[in-house]
């Protein structure tokens, strides 16, 4: 399968019909809370207005006319409603707050969900990297428009429309003035903003190739410090931090210019409020204290003109942070359940492949793609145990992954119990189907609960016979804590050999109906591949066994051995038949009998008399079948 190029999709950020109608529809659960902080913070926002024009009375009422009796009036209410503003305050700010976590919560929740329903090819298209940032970062910006944003937007508009309301109320001649002048302020800040934001993307990016080459230098310490790279690998690091660094300072400069820009046009516009405001005042239209509430009302319009330049500039990330969480949840499984899809309550029955195509979806070149599988034929007895051999690529651990139905045919039908087991249910296939891996993957957690994951309802001693019969338990004794000793981060903390024998543990708590092992011996020593291969042989007794084997010696006792070339079984038979052909089998097998009798004798025999005695064993071995 050619390989495929991981690239980060690009969004455009741009808020269409759609968009917006998904965006809020997240609110729709939770629109009681909504209800609640939106009244609140309009309450609190249009106080501040009203504190200004209770300052205009105090000012023309109390300090330019000596009413005190007005001054106690006055300050009563100012401070009656900063009791009521502080309430207010309080409740907006614990309500977005609380909304903003449960939104967060919902958006997560629903994209493990449906991660988990996701086929095995969306991930072989997929970093992992990437997946984590929908569920974290995505996930926390689109929660912050909905919260924060939407608080911040609302708190500006009510602002600015009470301003120039009571401006208006105030003064009209002087209003129109400063509303004039305030298209020229929004423009001024929405192109500071693009030009930022842009420098911020590109400085995000950069830190995203960051951590990738950290994750990776970290992940490949050994490699790095087997071959010396360490200056080299510095190198490559420092021209990708240098991108960083470069946007970073531009935005940094752009966001120090933005500033005193503004200002300057505010300082402006006051210095026009103060001249006007003075003329007027003079001729008696415009009292001293309506001069002071026009300066604050101004204030109040400009440092909201800058948070919308802000918020404007901070929804286009939002946006494209939804675009990418609804394309996720837009996702379709490319293997699922079909309309009447049932559980046959056992698949311990003969599998039949029928004529089965199969190619990779995410293939290069899609109109041509390459045949993995090409009119594969296979009839498998109930309990009978199948080797896979052959050359890597050709098509071994497919016609596995079609059996567990992580893929289904491109052509063809793949038959159990003399069904389509596209009728099935995938969690009546999967369920009863145990894996082991090459690789094999624990969970963070006790040896315990990484057993236990084959079955969660199994008691310890259930978990504890599963050991024993896998051959995990004498290890596991001598762990400082023994079933309860933490494995690490994908089980970090444990040898392969280890992990594999817990895999294998976890396998038979479950009790597969099929069992499937794919070159689980590989890379273990020989004594922990003896401790395996006894626990497989319990594992594979009267079930239907697949077996990709690295190591030939572990297959000798398989019912039939297959071997895979370019999709199509070339050699079919028990061991000592396959021998007997003299085929890719034989030499197969003979070279790796070579070498694992080299590395035992070769330091102790003569090389003629080695040679002679290794190239002779097959067929000593065949004689002795005879």
């Amino acid at each position: 399968m050619a390989p495929v190029e991981l690239e980060e999709e690009e969004f455009s950020g741009q808020l269409t019909g759609n968009v917006l109608k998904r965006i809020i529809g997240l609110l729709r659960p939770h629109w009681r809370r909504v209800v609640v902080f939106m009244t609140a913070m309009v309450a609190v926002s249009m106080m501040d207005s009203i504190f200004t024009l209770i300052n205009k009375e105090i000012i023309d009422r109390s300090v330019v006319g000596g009413d005190r009796e007005a001054l106690w009036g006055l300050s009563g209410i100012f401070m009656a409603l900063t009791v009521v503003q502080a309430i207010g305050a309080f409740a907006f700010i614990y309500m977005v707050g609380t909304l903003g976590e449960r939104i967060r919560y919902d958006l997560r929740k629903n994209m493990f969900r449906h991660l988990q329903d996701l086929s095995l090819s969306y991930y072989n298209q997929n970093a992992v990297g990437r997946l984590m940032a929908r569920v974290t970062s995505d996930s926390e910006r689109v929660s912050d428009l909905l919260t924060w944003g939407l608080l911040d937007s609302t708190w500006a508009t009510v602002n600015i429309i009470t301003s120039a309301s009571f401006m208006l109320a105030i003064n009209w001649p002087l209003a129109l003035i400063v509303l004039a002048a305030l298209p020229v302020l929004v423009l001024v800040a929405v192109w500071f903003r693009r030009l930022i934001l842009k420098e911020y993307r590109a400085s995000r990016k950069a830190n995203s190739k960051i951590t990738g080459a950290f994750n990776e230098n970290v992940s490949g310490v050994r490699v790095t410090k087997a071959l010396g790279r360490e200056d080299g690998n510095l190198d490559d690091f420092k021209i990708v931090t240098g991108e960083m660094y470069r946007a970073s300072y531009r935005a940094a400069w752009l966001s120090a210019l933005f500033l005193p820009s503004v200002q300057m046009l505010s300082a402006f516009i006051l210095c026009t409020i103060v001249w006007y405001g003075g003329i007027q005042a003079q001729a008696g239209i415009i009292t001293l204290g309506g001069i002071q509430a026009f300066i604050s009302y101004v204030t109040f319009m400009l440092w909201p003109i800058q948070d919308l330049a802000r918020i404007y500039a901070d929804m286009q990330n939002s946006i494209a942070s939804a675009e990418r969480i609804f394309k996720l949840l837009d996702t379709t499984p490319t293997v699922k359940d079909l309309p009447g899809a049932h559980d046959p309550q056992t698949v311990q029955g003969k599998i039949e492949f029928d004529h089965v195509d199969f190619f990779y979806d995410d293939e290069a070149d899609k109109e041509h793609p390459t045949m993995v599988l090409s009119d594969f034929n296979l009839t498998v007895q109930p309990g009978e145990t199948i080797a896979l051999v052959g050359p890597t690529g050709g098509g071994k651990s497919t016609i596995v992954n079609l059996v567990c139905r992580f893929y289904e045919p491109k052509r063809g039908v793949l038959r159990i119990n003399n069904s389509d087991y596209t009728q099935y249910t995938l969690q009546s296939i999967q369920s009863r189907i145990g894996v082991v891996l090459q690789t094999p993957h624990l969970f963070s957690g006790s040896v315990r609960e990484n057993i236990r994951y084959g079955r969660l309802d199994a008691t310890d001693a259930e978990i504890e016979d599963a050991a024993k019969l896998a051959g995990a338990h004498d290890f596991i004794a001598t762990l400082s804590k023994g079933y309860e000793t933490q494995v690490g981060e994908g089980g970090n903390l444990l040898s392969t050999g280890q992990k594999q024998l817990i895999s294998l543990a976890r396998a038979v708590l479950a009790r597969p109906e099929i069992f499937i092992m794919d070159e689980a011996t590989s890379s273990v020593d020989t004594l922990t591949e003896a401790l395996i291969q006894r626990g497989m042989e319990h594992l594979m007794r009267g079930r239907t066994s697949f077996v990709i084997a690295h190591r030939l010696s572990t297959i000798r006792r398989a019912d039939r051995i297959l071997v895979i070339e370019g999709g199509r079984i070339t050699e079919m038979g028990t061991h000592t038949e396959l021998l007997r052909q003299k085929g890719h089998y034989y030499r197969l097998y003979t070279q790796q009998f070579r070498h694992e009798r080299e590395i035992a004798y070769g330091g102790q025999f003569g090389e003629v008399t080695t040679k002679s005695a290794l190239e002779d064993a097959p067929e000593a071995e065949l004689a002795t079948a005879d």
